[in-house]
């Protein structure tokens, strides 16, 4: 497995937007994300690159696992 990412969520006041979301991304897989307008596929792939801070989650990339809500500044540049 390349990529897992686990229990992602993200809440914008009383709204949530992401709700424990979960993925598996293996060597050679292709993927898509697909909904509606408003449906959070930006605000996921904004929290995997660290570009919004999601409330809660997990990313494991080459082997190491990251904290998507506590990241230090050193882990989210090695994840870059």
């Amino acid at each position: 497995m390349l990529m897992q990412i686990k229990n992602v969520r993200k809440q914008f006041g009383g709204v949530e937007v992401l709700k424990d979301v979960n993925m598996e991304v293996h060597k050679g897989d292709v993927i898509v994300i697909l909904g509606p307008s408003g449906s959070g596929k930006t605000t996921f792939l904004r929290c995997l690159n660290f570009l919004e801070q999601a409330d809660g989650g997990s990313l494991e990339f080459d082997g190491r696992v990251f904290d998507l809500n506590r990241a230090s500044a050193k882990e989210i540049a090695q994840v870059r």
